[in-house]
């Protein structure tokens, strides 16, 4: 399984490439998972308590998990370690997991820049293998502008062919 983190911050555009990449994966036939860290400081927004589940979980169920019609949700009255919420992200094995976020974490990381000011501090993190926005970096390859899509895909597309151990996807 290749993994990718997407960082940045707030309104850098790491939601708008994930959903870019998850369309470049599906016209490949892969299967994708994802992970996103949600940094707004806020708990998240939980089914209402009109539904089922979220009347199990107002009452004060740890765990509610409901399936059918060919979805499940799960929902967790707690926050698991970042090694517990991969595990169950990729319970099914995916080809790829693209983690949105969790910046402090091991892995490859593509970085988005707003500014200067960000790169000051986001070209401190480890593993970093492309970098989006406008500033110079001998070290990274780097895309200055976030709409060059093809140039985005193509990047990715190299990166998902890298081989992992003797195998490439």
């Amino acid at each position: 399984m290749k993994t990718l983190h997407i960082v940045g911050y707030k309104n850098s555009g790491k939601t708008t490439l994930l959903e870019r990449w998850i369309g470049v994966l599906n016209a490949r036939g892969l299967a994708v998972a994802v992970l996103k860290h949600h940094g707004h400081r806020g708990r998240i927004e939980l089914p209402s308590v009109e539904t089922d589940s979220g009347r199990f979980f107002e009452k004060g169920a740890d765990v509610t998990l409901v399936a059918g019609g060919g979805n499940a949700q799960l929902l967790l009255n707690n926050e698991p370690s970042f090694g517990a919420l991969k595990a169950l992200v990729t319970y099914d094995s995916p080809d790829v997991l693209l983690i949105e976020g969790y910046k402090d974490e091991r892995g490859e990381k593509v970085v988005l820049i707003r500014s200067g000011e960000d790169w000051d501090t986001l070209q401190e993190l480890e593993g970093i293998q492309l970098v989006i926005g406008e500033i110079d970096s001998g070290e990274y390859p780097v895309i200055k502008d976030r709409s060059e899509g093809a140039q985005l895909d193509s990047w990715f597309i190299d990166w998902l062919n890298k081989e992992v151990g003797h195998e490439t996807i």
